[in-house]
């Protein structure tokens, strides 16, 4: 099946969160963010979103470099000969050079297209069994403790499965040593965002006597061989998120030991299908994976839940409900979490419509690319 599409338009949209969200590299109140809609010729369109912050914190991208990437390199790229499949768009790709946010946003309105073309659901057309999906959420650095148990406290009572809380030195051990003591049952993880060096060794093991599913990412973002010297000093599993931007970063660490458990976010891998890839990998290795979060709109949260539904994303992502982050999202309906859970959509597509009234109201700018020509 060919998928002719027509043009593509980049939205530059800023929404503001509901409440700050502070991880160990910085403080996020407002998110800018890009949202594509790839328009074939019949008029059907697909939407991706962009997960690169304004400020290159968490990877080197960022929302502006995103745009570049896009309108210079990646676009011309989609329009430059015919396309039967979105599994095309990686090599197609390839000649670029990292820029996986870039890639992911624009190959995934293209896989939102697709699967709305074969009248099936996203998550089928990745390969998808699940009905519906567990779901844990992920708490931001509190101005106190009492803060960040009233907090847990809250996404306990509304059924999340898992806790994340994040960490940095300075605001850990004792930190989750009050969160167990407060909620000695709940599923419970602690997220460092690359903040500690091998140095810490002896304060990461301290984090042993909690029992905690997982310590994420503790080292530096692009390291494997450290994390591998670590792991085997540590009870506590460690799970690997900004280290594993490919399917050779993750075949690399799990070769070395680096991790027990790896965190898929389609963004930082460049797409839903190295996403997949990275997935039967682990799958093939008896590793488990889950879907963790970026701040995501209501178009990447969509894209989260359908590639969730692959059998061995075992354990609760960071997938929670919109209204966890947003007045009003832009999409309808908006994803609900009851009891833990997330349903799956089962319309075409990514399963929810998007609502263009709050779109228009969020951009700040969009450009039109076409087929033949640039607008």
């Amino acid at each position: 099946m060919a998928i002719n599409i027509e043009y593509v338009i980049l939205r530059h949209l800023q929404m503001e969160l509901k409440a700050p969200f502070t991880t160990s590299f910085g403080t996020f109140q407002t998110k800018e963010f890009i949202l594509v809609e790839a328009v074939d010729c019949d008029g059907v369109s697909g939407w991706g979103e962009s997960v690169a912050f304004s400020a290159p914190w968490y990877s080197e991208e960022t929302v502006k470099t995103n745009w570049h990437m896009l309108e210079e390199f990646l676009v011309p790229l989609l329009f430059s000969k015919p396309l039967r499949h979105p599994a095309e768009l990686p090599e197609r790709f390839a000649a670029i050079r990292q820029n996986n946010m870039a890639k992911a946003a624009l190959e995934g309105a293209v896989w939102d297209l697709y699967a709305k073309r074969l009248g099936v659901p996203l998550c089928q057309a990745l390969g998808g069994t699940k009905k519906e999906i567990e779901v844990g959420v992920s708490i931001g650095i509190q101005p106190t403790v009492d803060d960040l148990l009233q907090v847990i406290e809250r996404y306990v009572a509304q059924g999340y499965r898992r806790i994340k809380v994040k960490i940095k030195p300075g605001w850990d051990v004792d930190v989750i040593r009050d969160v167990r003591r407060a909620f000695p049952d709940v599923p419970l993880m602690a997220d460092a965002n690359s903040a500690y060096t091998f140095a810490d060794a002896k304060r990461l093991q301290a984090l042993d006597e909690f029992g905690l599913m997982m310590i994420e990412q503790p080292l530096a973002a692009d390291d494997l061989v450290d994390h591998a010297r670590l792991q085997p000093l540590l009870q506590t599993p460690i799970c690997l998120d900004e280290s594993i931007r490919s399917y050779d970063d993750a075949r690399k660490a799990l070769d070395l030991g680096s991790c027990r458990i790896i965190n898929i976010k389609i963004g930082r891998v460049g797409g839903l299908w190295e996403a997949k890839r990275i997935h039967d990998l682990c799958a093939e290795r008896g590793v488990s994976v889950w879907c963790g979060g970026m701040l995501e709109a209501g178009v990447g949260r969509a894209h989260n839940i359908a590639i969730t539904t692959l059998e061995n994303f075992a354990l609760p992502g960071d997938t929670a409900a919109s209204s966890h982050y947003w007045e009003r999202d832009i999409i309808t309906p908006e994803v609900e979490v009851q009891g833990g859970l997330i349903r799956v959509p089962n319309a075409p597509g990514i399963g929810y419509e998007v609502d263009r009234r709050q779109v228009e109201r969020y951009t700040q700018f969009a450009k039109v690319f076409h087929r033949t020509a640039t607008a």
